[in-house]
């Protein structure tokens, strides 16, 4: 006669049990973030998201997905502007980032201060990739403007790879001495010797090395190291021109969205993880140059010291040159007609 009320209160006290389980303990929810990068990015970035998602997760207890956008850098710069739900850009040129800020007002117009060197968490610069063996002795600019040079590079009005590319041919001219008027028309020799633009450096990447289309690929230092160690190393080999340019592709928050999401402090942490010492190694492994100089240092061997010039030693700012050459009516459209 005892043994109902004792069962009774053993499955009364289960059913609570059960109840407390299901309804007391928090569910692991895990937080989302979009990256919205430039072309050449996705092994980098695949990689550091790995590391950077196991780190915060041990930090914090919280489950992070990384989700990532490459393309053109302008292309990409206007997707955002177009409504692209970014939380962090990572894009070839601060024009593109400025631009997404004063169009959308989503980040911050001093967001270039916010992290060191400018949040440009690594540099690179324009190279040349040739077939092995160097076949029309492409050694410097002049002889990418020769008649019977291909030459591939990606369409300056949607990549940031491209137009550094200009503004390093363009640049070099000047650096001969020459003057506007003769540096417009040595670039107006090079286009003519392009058969095909793409929106994109890696675009351009694989019509030179899976299309076998052109004779030389103007592109990241980055891209063509990449290109010769992983893709098919047999088959080409990297030139570095007499001269070139600092090409600084930076980082930053999509401010507004990060508070719209409730990332801001997941998105920090994400962005200055760059700069720590892991990171800039890791950013090397990937043939960046880290923008740390000590780091940078320990691979000279990879990153030969060539001659390079800035941006402002002749354009000014981003903003002027974009005007001056790759607006509407600029340079770029005087010298592309077909």
């Amino acid at each position: 006669m005892t043994i109902k009320p004792i069962l009774l209160t053993i499955g009364v006290a289960v059913m609570v049990g059960v109840a407390t389980y299901f309804f007391v303990t928090p569910s692991v929810k895990t937080k989302s973030m979009l990256h919205v990068s430039y072309d050449p990015t996705r092994e980098l970035y695949q990689d550091y998201n790995a590391g950077f998602i196991q780190s915060w997760q041990q930090k914090t207890g919280e489950k992070v997905a990384i989700r990532q956008s490459h393309g053109g850098s302008g292309k990409q710069a206007r997707s955002v502007i177009d409504g692209l739900d970014a939380d962090i850009v990572s894009l070839a040129l601060a024009y593109d980032i400025d631009a997404i800020s004063q169009k959308t007002h989503k980040i911050s117009a001093t967001w270039q201060s916010r992290l060191p060197a400018n949040s440009a968490p690594y540099s690179s610069t324009i190279v040349f990739l040739v077939r092995k063996g160097n076949p029309k002795h492409i050694q410097n600019w002049d002889d990418l403007a020769k008649p019977g040079i291909a030459v591939i590079t990606p369409n300056p009005k949607t990549s940031g790879a491209a137009r550094w590319a200009y503004l390093a041919a363009w640049g070099y001219y000047l650096h001969l001495g020459k003057s506007e008027q003769e540096a417009q028309a040595f670039l107006k020799q090079i286009i003519q010797n392009v058969p095909v633009l793409d929106s994109g450096a890696r675009g351009a990447t694989t019509t030179f090395v899976e299309r076998g289309v052109g004779d030389v690929l103007l592109t990241w230092e980055n891209e063509a190291l990449l290109a010769i160690s992983k893709l098919k190393k047999s088959e080409f080999e990297m030139v570095y021109p007499a001269i070139s340019i600092v090409a600084e592709p930076p980082v930053a928050i999509v401010d507004k969205n990060t508070l719209l999401h409730g990332t801001e402090s997941l998105a920090k942490a994400y962005v200055e993880g760059l700069y720590t010492e892991a990171s800039q190694h890791l950013i090397a492994k990937h043939y960046y140059r880290p923008s740390d100089p000590a780091i940078l240092a320990q691979y000279r061997s990879q990153f030969p010291d060539m001659p390079l010039f800035r941006l402002a030693d002749h354009f000014g700012d981003w903003e002027t040159a974009q005007k001056r050459h790759f607006d509407d009516g600029g340079s770029f459209d005087q010298v592309f007609k077909r």
